[in-house]
C-alpha cells in the first residue's frame, strides 16, 4: 500500500514553466561513491557568510543539486524525504557572472528527472536577489545561490493544510543535504530566510505558486 502511495506521488509531480525555446543543459552524472565521510561533514559544517571569488565547475553544481534533492531510486524517489512522495519543492540556481565555468550567468530551474538545468532568466541577477533579501550584501560574493521554492498545492491536495507544514519540513531536509554536500566538496554554504517574498519572486521570475522558502549562497570559503 505504501509503495503505491509513493508511486502515485511521483506521477503527481508538476513541471514549472521555463524560458520558451530554451534548451536544457544536461549536468554531469553525480558521484555516488567515496568522498568525505558523513561524520566529518557533519562536524565541519558551518554557515558561511564570506566567499572567495573562485568559480564552481558544472561537476560541482551537479553534485550539489543531486545531493540536495536529486533522483536516487529507479522509481523516481529522491535524496530528501517527501510526505507521500508529493515533492512540493523546486530548486532554482542563480549563477553570477563567471560564477560557474562554461555556464552563462542567469537563473536556472533544476529539472530533477533529467538532472539538467533549464534556463529561466538571463544575466547576473545576484544584486536583485540581495535587495530582495533585505540588502544582505555578503550574499553577492557567492558565485551561485540555490533557491528552494514550494508549491503547496502538490502536498495540500493530499494532506490538506497540514501539507504546508510537510512542505516546510521537506525544505529543511533539502537544505541540510545541500549544506553537507557543499562541505564534502570543500565548499561552504550560507542560508537566508529573511526576504521579501514578492520581490524575490519577481527577481527570479518565478512561476505563480512557487513560493520562495530559502536562499542558500554557495561557493569556496574565504
Amino acid at each position: 500500500m505504501w509503495t503505491l502511495v509513493l508511486l502515485l506521488g511521483v506521477v503527481m509531480m508538476f513541471n514549472p514553466p521555463e524560458a520558451q525555446g530554451a534548451e536544457a543543459i544536461k549536468l554531469p552524472p553525480p558521484v555516488k561513491k567515496g568522498g568525505m565521510p558523513l561524520a566529518e561533514a557533519l562536524e565541519e559544517r558551518r554557515t558561511v557568510r564570506q566567499f572567495a571569488g573562485r568559480p564552481l565547475t558544472l561537476a560541482q553544481v551537479s553534485q550539489l543539486l543531486w545531493a540536495a534533492d536529486g533522483v536516487s531510486d529507479p522509481r523516481g524517489l529522491r535524496t530528501a524525504p517527501s510526505a507521500g512522495a508529493t515533492y512540493p519543492l523546486d530548486l532554482y540556481l542563480v549563477v553570477g557572472e563567471r560564477g560557474v565555468v562554461d555556464l552563462p550567468a542567469g537563473v536556472y530551474h533544476y529539472r530533477v528527472a533529467a538532472h539538467a538545468l533549464a534556463p529561466v532568466a538571463a544575466g547576473d541577477l545576484r544584486s536583485p536577489v540581495v535587495r530582495a533579501c533585505l540588502n544582505q550584501t555578503w550574499m553577492a560574493a557567492a558565485p551561485v545561490m540555490a533557491v528552494i521554492t514550494g508549491e503547496y498545492r502538490r502536498c495540500t491536495g493530499r494532506y490538506g493544510q497540514r501539507g504546508i507544514m510537510y512542505t516546510h519540513m521537506e525544505a529543511g531536509n533539502v537544505s541540510q543535504n545541500l549544506f553537507l554536500a557543499a562541505e564534502a566538496l570543500g565548499l561552504g554554504a550560507g542560508i537566508v530566510g529573511a526576504f521579501e517574498d514578492q520581490a524575490l519572486s519577481r527577481a527570479l521570475t518565478l512561476p505563480p505558486g512557487h513560493e520562495p522558502l530559502l536562499v542558500m549562497p554557495v561557493g569556496y570559503k574565504y
